[in-house]
């Protein structure tokens, strides 16, 4: 890959994940707890789009109804945190190196459990490599993608995969079928560490075992079957997230009234999954779902992120 031109461009798009199971184990010395998940990429798509300039910068826009009026665009946003990584990884952060402008384009919602911000930097790290014409191996952006957190590796990585560590660890799962979704989306989004701490406050003085994936849910999975998947899906922090936000019980039980094979909240929520047989099943259901929320249709696995 050769270097560009001043002002020219990349596009980057990246998909929004859900844990197809997420298990939790105890909170180590450092803060973080080991997790052992089953992600998917799901048909939800944010675009990075990177510009060479002579300083940084970062813009945003929202559509198909995301707000993104929270979304910092300053050093702290994630993707901007990407760009600056692989720039000094690769010596461009030297005073007088020319920058990059930064635009998310964001499809998918904040705060909403569907790891938008770590789309958004799995993405400005591919657009940025190839913008600068890097070429660097998957291994060394998986490696800086896991240092800028734990959803990041994944969303270069994309289809079905397992996450080991603190979700950074990620290695491809065989997937054999097409899954549809209901995503329920709520309009005010939750904290990732005040669920997290719920479940610490959940669990305290029991003992948290070493969580797996279950082998059912990776069997599902090879097999491509539905029902099966439907059986083996979890989320062992969905009981912290209803203690915190009690109202997103009702969707889940209307959705699994409504015939969804399975229902759960994405992540740390608020967000919350339907599992459909089909896509005219999931239309079915989102229709029922209506009165909770805006319901977004999605199909996984797709790729991670992708130059367009």
């Amino acid at each position: 890959m050769t270097a560009r031109s001043a002002g020219s461009s990349v596009s980057v798009r990246a998909p929004a994940k859900i844990n197809l199971h997420l298990g939790v184990g105890p909170v180590r010395p450092d803060g973080y707890h080991p997790l052992a998940t089953a992600y998917q990429a799901i048909s939800l798509f944010s675009t990075v789009t990177a510009t060479e300039a002579d300083g940084w910068s970062l813009t945003c826009s929202g559509r198909d109804g995301v707000v993104v009026d929270d979304v910092p665009l300053d050093d702290t946003n994630l993707a901007m945190r990407a760009a600056r990584l692989l720039a000094g990884h690769a010596g461009r952060d030297r005073p007088g190196d020319p920058g990059v402008a930064l635009h998310l384009d964001k499809g998918i919602p904040v705060a909403g459990g569907l790891a938008g911000g770590s789309a958004d930097a799995a993405a400005a790290l591919l657009a940025c490599d190839a913008l600068w014409g890097l070429g660097t191996p998957l291994s060394e952006l998986l490696a800086l993608a896991g240092r800028l957190g734990s959803d990041v590796p994944f969303g270069l990585l994309g289809g079905s995969a397992a996450g080991h560590g603190r979700g950074e660890l990620v290695t491809a799962l065989a997937d054999a079928g097409r899954y549809d979704w209901v995503v329920l989306t709520r309009d005010a989004g939750m904290s990732t560490p005040a669920v997290y701490a719920e479940y610490d406050a959940l669990h305290a003085g029991s003992v948290v075992p070493d969580p797996e994936i279950p082998a059912a849910l990776v069997d599902a999975l090879a097999a491509g079957s539905v029902r099966d998947l439907a059986a083996a899906v979890g989320n062992d922090l969905q009981p912290a997230s209803l203690r915190l936000r009690p109202e997103l019980g009702a969707p889940l039980e209307a959705g699994l009234a409504a015939s969804a094979l399975a229902a759960l909240v994405s992540g740390s929520g608020p967000t919350c999954l339907f599992l459909c047989e089909d896509g005219p099943h999931a239309e079915q259901v989102a229709a029922a779902l209506a009165p909770y929320g805006r319901t977004v249709l999605a199909h996984g696995p797709v790729p991670g992120a992708e130059v367009i």
